[in-house]
């Protein structure tokens, strides 16, 4: 994949659609029931069929930066513990003693290569191997190597922590990610500088993730944040699998005065959201910064949390880069925080009012449409060929 010839030819498309007045359509309107946003066991059963089951972004590589670091965190009601070890390799393990189940670290991140229980001292080390029993000659002999931490099936790429929330799942992570795998190396989010991770009370998984998935709103929801940056209902849409790429036209397309995209421009004509199924959105929303979005479910349909990274093209080395980062942080706080969430909690209040059987999503929303028949496909057990 030449990555400079893809960025001019969606630029290319992008440009078609802001002198044609149109956008990417999908073939046919699409009717969704609002049971598939409300209805308990519907929900729980897709959380079992689909968070519990396929590879969910964990962390970023760059919150274990080098051997010897460590992340303590809480997904999905699971204790993990993601180190990296001597090799650089990453490594996910529930976060629990393999004694009597207390969580061996608190939530946090550092460097640290032996990790005491808390409880009774049993020591581990950061590849899970139990190192230390304390008063092993009272306790009784024991079989070390069979009380390892309970290790995850994981992988790293392209900058992001991928894991299986079951201890008796692997995957294949390059199948699973399929065609948008070169896509999101082109981000190289491991060179990038971690500015910022923040979590957000957010409405329920479905409605909050539809937020993400269109430019529709853009005009009237965000006409004074990220909305100044592109072009409403105008959207370039490809798909990878159950992946896909949302690129959206900037303003600037408006002022071509060529008819054709100039050699090597396209990125300063464009912004793209690559999603990665089903919960992770990366977003180059300005120059050199971009938002990494977390969209985790709760254990009922009704709230989600939302952890979001700020990654900088580098750390700053002046007031001016340090205030652009605050900048781009405040920007994207009141889109996301003050706009979408806002307005998605209102659809959340009212999903049980009985107003709506069911929602449509337009042709002119390929990429909600996209997400909710993949939800329906991995439901029905059609994953053939994705490495899962």
């Amino acid at each position: 994949m030449n990555e400079q010839i893809e960025l001019d030819a969606l630029a290319g498309r992008a440009l078609t659609h802001v002198r044609a007045g149109t956008t990417d359509r999908a073939d046919r309107q699409m009717t969704v029931t609002v049971a598939a946003y409300l209805d308990e066991e519907r929900y729980q059963s897709e959380l079992a069929g689909i968070f519990r089951k396929l590879p969910l972004p964990i962390a970023l590589s760059l919150e274990v930066p080098e051997p010897g670091s460590y992340l303590a965190r809480t997904v999905m009601d699971q204790p993990l513990l993601i180190t990296r070890g001597a090799k650089d390799e990453v490594n996910v393990f529930l976060n629990v003693c393999r004694h009597r189940g207390a969580k061996i670290c608190a939530e946090g991140s550092g460097k640290q290569r032996k990790f005491s229980c808390p409880y009774h001292s049993w020591t581990y080390d950061n590849e899970g191997h139990l190192t230390g029993v304390y008063g092993e000659s009272s306790f009784g002999e024991i079989d070390r190597s069979t009380l390892s931490l309970t290790r995850l099936h994981a992988a790293e790429r392209h900058g992001i922590i991928f894991a299986a929330l079951d201890a008796k799942l692997t995957f294949d992570i390059d199948r699973w990610l399929g065609d948008i795998g070169p896509r999101l190396a082109s981000l190289k989010l491991d060179k990038l500088y971690l500015a910022q991770v923040r979590e957000l009370d957010s409405p329920g998984w479905k409605a909050t993730l539809d937020g993400y998935l269109e430019v529709y709103h853009h005009d009237t929801v965000h006409r004074s944040t990220v909305g100044q940056h592109t072009i409403g209902n105008l959207l370039v849409h490809d798909t990878f699998g159950p992946h896909q790429r949302l690129t959206f036209a900037r303003p600037a397309l408006k002022n071509l005065d060529e008819d054709t995209i100039p050699q090597g421009s396209g990125r300063q004509f464009i912004r793209m959201i690559h999603s990665v199924f089903p919960n992770l959105s990366i977003s180059g929303i300005l120059g050199e910064h971009c938002l990494v979005s977390q969209v985790w479910p709760s254990q009922t349909p009704d709230k989600t949390l939302t952890r979001q990274f700020l990654l900088a093209s580098a750390p700053p080395a002046n007031d001016q880069e340090r205030d652009a980062i605050e900048n781009f942080s405040a920007m994207t706080l009141q889109a996301v925080r003050d706009e979408d969430y806002a307005i998605v909690s209102t659809i959340q209040a009212g999903l049980a009012s009985g107003a709506n059987e069911d929602f449509v999503f337009g042709r002119n929303e390929p990429g909600l449409q996209h997400y909710h028949s993949w939800v329906d496909r991995i439901m029905a057990g059609k994953i053939e060929g994705l490495g899962i």
